[in-house]
């Protein structure tokens, strides 16, 4: 099986985001701001909390964005509002040739949009799909793949459809990709990039949605009222989730990498196969010689394993997490439900991922 998984940043490469950002939080913050938990309310002038605000320019200014916002709904609320700013019910939107990412496909549904959809691994499609509906009010990118042989870059894709057309909107989903790429949509010429702050270390239920000014604000329109603006103490929760973030996950993606090289070897008996893909978060799937996989899950559990995701790389997830291989993998191949299992080493190092992993595989044996 071949997978193309995003490649990572370094350490060194994430070390530098970290400090840039920290850069810009001391140009917009005062340092007892920096150590307050943040205002409350709708501000006269700004209709949300000042200390929202800032997050939110430091935000844009970290990703070279003309602007930013903080919104409720996580990466699901922030796709779904920048959708909204510039489609209307009934608008035609191109998307990969794959399943749409369930929550997203929730918003496409409710509008009424029309999907076309056309592989991104082809740049002919591509232009193929935009010439054959010239009636296209935008474009859905997911940064991460959507299937097993997905090895398009968001570079090629943006850039492709942007020669074709200038002026057609490209909104990236950029969930599992933040803070671990060197580039998110928007530094690759998308309009709009959506993630969510719980996926890089953030508090619940907070989107990030950054790119063109005009959409923004529209987007900071349609959620005018009180209820819905995104208070100070998340927005500074936020803030030091993105802080945090790179480093932690650069650590992760290295761990991974001594992973797939130490079962390659034959470290752990039982181990077949191992490999990287981004499915949807970049983790290591893990190959068994034998059929137990559902087995092996459980005894991972009691062996101090998370046995399923809260946010999927959240601030709860620090333990190593082996859990079943995704449905698009099992779609693509029923057999992998019971020969495969997914591993995402989280916070833990390769030797506690490799400990928990021979013992489960063993207790198994044992009880089949």
């Amino acid at each position: 099986m071949n997978t193309f998984p995003l490649e990572s940043i370094t350490v060194e490469e994430a070390k530098k985001l970290q400090f840039k950002l920290i850069d810009i939080v001391t140009r917009k913050f005062t340092g007892k701001e920096v150590l307050a938990l943040g205002d409350l309310g709708v501000i006269k002038g700004l209709n949300k909390p000042t200390y929202t605000k800032k997050v939110e320019e430091v935000i844009a200014e970290f990703f070279g964005a003309e602007a930013a916002v903080l919104l409720r709904g996580a990466g699901t609320g922030a796709i779904r509002w920048g959708m909204i700013s510039f489609l209307n019910s009934g608008d035609k939107i191109l998307v990969h040739e794959a399943p749409i990412y369930p929550t997203t496909e929730v918003t496409v549904n409710t509008m009424g949009l029309k999907v076309v959809r056309a592989d991104f691994n082809k740049e002919e499609e591509i232009i193929k799909a935009i010439e054959n509906n010239p009636d296209l009010n935008g474009v859905l990118v997911q940064y991460t793949r959507q299937k097993i042989e997905d090895s398009y870059t968001m570079e090629k894709v943006i850039e492709t459809i942007k020669s074709c057309r200038k002026d057609l909107k490209v909104i990236t989903d950029d969930n599992y990709a933040v803070m671990k790429v060197k580039s998110i949509g928007t530094e690759c010429g998308a309009d709009l990039s959506a993630f969510s702050s719980f996926k890089l270390l953030g508090p619940e239920g907070v989107g990030i949605l950054v790119g063109k000014k005009e959409l923004i604000d529209k987007a900071i329109s349609l959620n005018y009222s009180g209820g819905s603006q995104v208070q100070g103490f998340e927005a500074m929760e936020a803030l030091r989730g993105l802080i945090y973030a790179p480093v932690s996950l650069a650590i992760q993606a290295e761990v991974n990498e001594e992973l797939v090289e130490r079962l390659n070897s034959g470290e752990i008996p039982g181990v077949k196969n191992a490999f990287l893909a981004n499915a949807q978060s970049k983790v290591l799937l893990v190959e068994l010689e034998e059929e137990i996989a559902p087995e092996v899950l459980l005894e991972a559990e009691k062996l101090g394993a998370a046995p399923n995701p809260v946010g999927a790389e959240s601030k709860y997830e620090f333990v190593p997490m082996v859990y079943r291989v995704s449905g698009t993998f099992r779609a693509a191949d029923k057999s992998l439900e019971k020969r495969m299992i997914r591993i995402n080493p989280m916070r833990s190092g390769a030797e506690t991922v490799l400990r928990i992993l021979k013992e489960s595989i063993e207790k198994a044996k044992q009880s089949i």
